[in-house]
């Protein structure tokens, strides 16, 4: 914590008198899994969220984004209105960790270059690149099954986010955003764990269909570097 708050006095000592192109700030929030497990509501977050977000604004629509983001993805069965689910009681929690590439694009021009307040709605697509822990559930433990850890996995994840944004002054730009991601494994929740394991496992659910998290929270940037080539003369 202590080294982000000294980047950002950075980053405000290097911000001169004309409206800037990048933006470098923080997402502040929180994270529910969706799965095989606990609830299947889209909104119930469940542990905090915390990450960096970079943005280099290349036009007044579009910008080329990066974040990084860590939180702990929890759920139980004891927080669904499904019964088959609440009878078999089952709960776990993992540590994922997010990188993420992509675009954004904002509906309405969003020209930094102002000293008027702008407003605009926003949607990010990219791709991510996601770590958290593979887990199973080990079989003799039936009824009471619990998770067991048996190594670190990776995978890749699909976003997309929607959101709306606005800044106050030319250096300071707040958003409001809920993002969904949908991940390329069904492992999140340890129900599809690997066949070749060589442990007393079981899977369990709908192995069609992979895992989604979300995240919803708000961003908070400060602007910096020199004018771009879009500007208004």
């Amino acid at each position: 914590m202590r080294k982000i708050i000294f980047l950002f006095l950075l980053i405000i000592n290097s911000v001169n008198s004309i409206a800037q192109y990048h933006e470098m700030g923080l997402f502040l929030g929180a994270s529910n899994y969706i799965g095989d497990i606990g609830s299947d509501y889209y909104i119930m977050p469940t542990k905090s969220a915390i990450g960096l977000v970079y943005k280099w604004n290349l036009t007044t629509r579009y910008s080329i984004r990066f974040s990084a983001i860590n939180t702990s993805l929890k759920a139980t069965d004891y927080r669904t209105g499904d019964l088959n689910r609440f009878g078999r009681a089952y709960s776990f929690e993992n540590n994922l960790s997010e990188g993420s590439l992509g675009i954004e694009f904002n509906f309405v021009d969003f020209n930094l270059h102002e000293e008027l307040t702008n407003f605009s709605p926003y949607l990010y697509l990219g791709i991510s690149y996601i770590k958290f822990n593979e887990f199973y559930y080990n079989s003799s433990l039936i009824p009471v099954a619990k998770p067991i850890e048996y190594e670190k996995g990776e995978s890749f994840s699909i976003p997309v986010i929607f959101g709306i944004k606005t800044n106050p002054n030319p250096y300071l730009i707040l958003g409001l955003e809920i993002g969904a991601r949908y991940a390329l494994t069904d492992n999140l929740d340890g129900s599809s764990p690997k066949q070749d394991i060589g442990m007393d496992y079981f899977s369990f659910g709908n192995n069609n269909n992979n895992d989604w998290y979300i995240f919803s929270g708000i961003t908070i940037s400060f602007t910096f570097g020199d004018l771009p080539c879009y500007c208004k003369e």
